[in-house]
């Protein structure tokens, strides 16, 4: 994986074959981060990384100068490994090592940009949780969003807040407004 703009852009970051990740492509990277850059200035805003894996969404973040991105993962070399490789790039993101729906409901603040980008496999009820918790616990600033990357195999159309989903190859992005 590649960082694709930003201080490190160009940094190719080589992650171990032993994580259970799956990192989004740079298609699908290059995409989200070009309809952020039209919404956001990145030097204002709290990120969080939910199901973190490879850390490659946080790494884009920093290098784009977002101040606070947190970055939650359960394994444990998914959490070495972005601690570690954070610390390298000098990059201030707090990573956490907890299921995302236990953090979901301890998580405190909001966050403008909410990314999760779950196991493909996951159930779609558990997939369902994730929008609704960030709802119920307010975790979305007054103009946050949550964006969720999953398999275009999966339709997330009918969750609350849901505004709109970008199909990329296997990949689709979709986009959950601040209520």
């Amino acid at each position: 994986m590649r960082i694709i703009s930003g201080r490190h852009r160009g940094k190719r970051i080589v992650a171990p074959k032993k994580l259970p990740a799956r990192p989004t492509t740079d298609m699908v990277k290059e995409a989200l981060f070009n309809i952020l850059h039209n919404s956001y200035t990145f030097e204002n805003i709290r990120v969080l990384d939910l199901y973190a894996g490879t850390g490659n969404i946080s790494f884009e973040f920093a290098s784009r100068g977002v101040p606070e991105i947190i970055a939650v993962d359960d394994n444990a070399h998914c959490v070495q490994f972005i601690s570690s490789t954070a610390k390298d790039l000098q990059a201030s993101i707090q990573v956490i090592k907890l299921d995302v729906i236990r953090y979901l409901d301890r998580a405190l603040g909001s966050f403008d940009i909410i990314f999760a980008d779950p196991p493909y496999d996951l159930p779609i009820e558990t997939m369902a949780k994730i929008p609704e918790m960030v709802y119920e616990r307010g975790l979305l600033s007054e103009k946050g969003i949550l964006i969720m990357e999953h398999s275009k195999h999966l339709k997330l159309e009918k969750l609350p807040g849901h505004k709109e989903s970008r199909k990329y190859g296997s990949s689709v992005l979709s986009f959950f407004e601040s209520k």
